[in-house]
């Protein structure tokens, strides 16, 4: 529009120009001015005219758009409960999908993976939270009515006190450990220091998961007095007992310097070892629903495994599936 405008009031100039090189009369020169006058108030109305009607598209575009938001926001209610270990990711991203979900309710508890798996299967919870398959702690007919969504990768590590000096053990040390062999820390190269064990109970996914991966299947010694499927209790035990040894989460550990994370066979748990295939104790972590689960349960599993969440994951401990490499993929698949 400005262009066209433009052109017209040259065009009117070069012809009085014109005119007036000829010899024309001064009203000639008069009658130019006054078309160039006119053509350039002209141009300014069609300028403002444009303008406003930019505005008018934009206001409509913003509009179109926030009409669009409201009308994809989730209301109703969401209730999760089941693995202490991915608690802290969707506790985070329950929050976050409130934010932009005022009308939508984001229940989130603990409890353990078989207690979360037990509860989605018979209906009194949306969303059943889980370290393992549904297949490794339900029967199979109440398992066959769930669907998996598998939301991250989990990495499991030992843990003692930081005051005892022990760093790294082999798969053989942690198993006569755990199993109750071996019972005092000289015997594994650390100091004249009773072993003290803190367990997880029958239901735990973590500890099903460190049991397979960390122990080769071994049947893990009960300690009933420091039992507890709170990761939180269970590292302030850890840092409250010069000889106690646990494990957790990686996510658990992420700031925390108040317990040693210990390495297994010299590897290191963390999520760049979990990737390339060199740590073995890991696993995908679970959000099953009963059926494909309701819409704001859906929405909300949606939201943890998308874009927006994604730098989450990884900044609280957790992997992302997409990232683990082929080895440690097959490993798994292999065991």
């Amino acid at each position: 529009m400005k262009k066209k405008s433009l052109a017209i009031v040259s065009a009117i100039v070069m012809t009085a120009s014109l005119l007036a090189g000829c010899g024309a009369s001064g009203s000639a020169d008069q009658a130019a001015s006054t078309a160039a006058t006119q053509a350039a108030a002209d141009t300014q109305a069609a300028d403002t005219e444009a303008d406003a009607q930019a505005a008018d598209t934009e206001a409509a575009t913003q509009a179109e758009s926030a009409s669009a938001d409201e009308a994809t926001q989730v209301s109703g209610e969401v209730t999760a409960a089941g693995s202490s270990a991915l608690l802290p990711l969707v506790q985070a991203a329950a929050e976050k999908f409130m934010d932009t979900n005022p009308d939508c309710t984001v229940t989130v508890n603990g409890g353990g993976s078989g207690e979360g798996l037990k509860q989605v299967a018979d209906g009194s919870i949306d969303i059943g939270n889980s370290d393992v398959f549904a297949e490794e702690k339900l029967d199979a007919d109440a398992a066959a009515k769930l669907v998996d969504h598998e939301v991250a990768t989990i990495t499991m590590a030992p843990v003692v006190n930081k005051d005892l000096g022990v760093t790294n053990l082999t798969t053989d040390q942690l198993v006569s450990i755990f199993t109750g062999k071996t019972t005092n820390w000289k015997d594994v190269g650390g100091p004249d220091e009773a072993i003290v064990l803190v367990t997880r109970p029958s239901s735990s996914g973590t500890r099903a998961l460190f049991k397979t991966w960390a122990l080769n299947g071994a049947e893990e010694a009960s300690n009933e007095a420091l039992e507890t499927d709170d990761s939180g209790t269970l590292l302030q035990t850890v840092e409250q007992n010069k000889g106690a040894i646990g494990y957790v989460a990686l996510s658990y550990l992420v700031n925390n310097s108040d317990v040693q994370a210990v390495s297994i066979d010299d590897v290191e748990p963390s999520l760049e070892n979990t990737y390339n295939g060199s740590y073995k104790v890991w696993g995908y972590e679970h959000m099953y629903t009963n059926g494909e689960g309701s819409d704001a349960a859906k929405a909300f599993i949606d939201y943890i495994t998308g874009d927006k969440f994604a730098d989450s994951v990884e900044s609280m401990g957790y992997g992302v599936a997409s990232k683990m490499s082929e080895e440690a993929v097959n490993s798994h698949k292999t065991n």
